[in-house]
């Protein structure tokens, strides 16, 4: 599972010019899903990037995390970020989740976000054409990988 978490001061997605999610200071989190993942991982993902210290304090440092300073998430189901480049300059995706188990575990962690850690939770719509307009505030981008993290 991989998060690719940007702090921003505001972000949304939309879907043919209509808003369908909109979020003020905290993460926007593109979340994406191999078949290899499951509930446990998800867990963890989550439980991570709600203590990730990555908001500033009063003195601009990066010591405060989301939940410290009340942020909100939204969170774009992203099966690109499992895009291997390997070979020709065509990316596969045969590493991505079949649509089915992505969007299980996508809905899933907007749940968790939301009922185990009472985060404000906007979303995009799984497999939807949308367009996410932000505000990233550093820039401030983090990687989360969970191959990388909890192997």
């Amino acid at each position: 599972m991989k998060f690719f978490i940007q702090r921003v001061n505001h972000a949304n997605v939309s879907i043919e010019s209509a808003i369908i999610g909109q979020i003020q200071k905290g993460f926007l989190i593109f979340i994406g899903v191999c078949d290899s993942d499951d509930e446990a991982i998800a867990d963890k993902m989550i439980k991570k990037t709600a203590a990730l210290r990555i908001m500033a304090d009063h003195a601009g440092k990066t010591n405060l995390s989301i939940q410290d300073v009340g942020g909100q998430i939204l969170a774009v189901s992203q099966f690109t970020l499992y895009a291997d480049c390997k070979k020709g300059n065509r990316p596969s995706f045969f590493k991505s989740g079949s649509p089915e188990h992505a969007n299980a575990l996508y809905e899933y962690i907007i749940k968790e976000f939301r009922e185990q850690y009472g985060f404000t939770v906007a979303t995009g719509e799984f497999g939807a054409d949308m367009k996410v307009t932000l505000e990233n505030d550093g820039p401030f981008s983090v990687m989360l990988d969970s191959d990388e993290l909890f192997s």
